[in-house]
């Protein structure tokens, strides 16, 4: 599912300059974003855990329940965003099978990811 083409004729995108944050670990979160256009890095504790590249999605966590932000993300170019806020992700959820399904693949993914780093940092 290529999400970056799904919002990329919405109006209102949000840019992000290469080196700024969109949001820190610890941040209380009521969006998520897709990123339409750029790069962006995911990190946690100051460790890169992924490179997002056009189409991903960012800050889902903050769509399914109300604990702070896990990751940090920065722009690692200029980027251009799609924000969702929980209504519009109910929607999605709820008329788009495939957008829920491709969301907990990503959440998913990226727990395994972090399981996979914190199993080769035991002693």
């Amino acid at each position: 599912m290529n999400l970056a083409e799904l919002f990329r004729h919405e109006t209102e995108l949000l840019d992000l300059a290469a080196g700024s944050a969109l949001f820190l670990e610890g941040d209380k979160g009521d969006l998520m974003y897709v990123l339409i256009s750029g790069t962006a890095e995911i990190t946690v504790r100051g460790r890169l855990m992924e490179i997002a590249q056009e189409g991903a999605i960012l800050g889902e966590m903050a769509m399914i329940d109300e604990g702070v932000r896990s990751a940090s993300v920065f722009a690692k170019t200029n980027c251009k965003l799609f924000a969702i806020d929980q209504k519009r992700f109910n929607f999605l959820i709820q008329q788009t099978p495939n957008f829920a399904m491709h969301t907990m693949k990503v959440i998913a993914k990226r727990l395994r990811r972090t399981d996979e780093l914190l199993a080769s940092m035991r002693p």
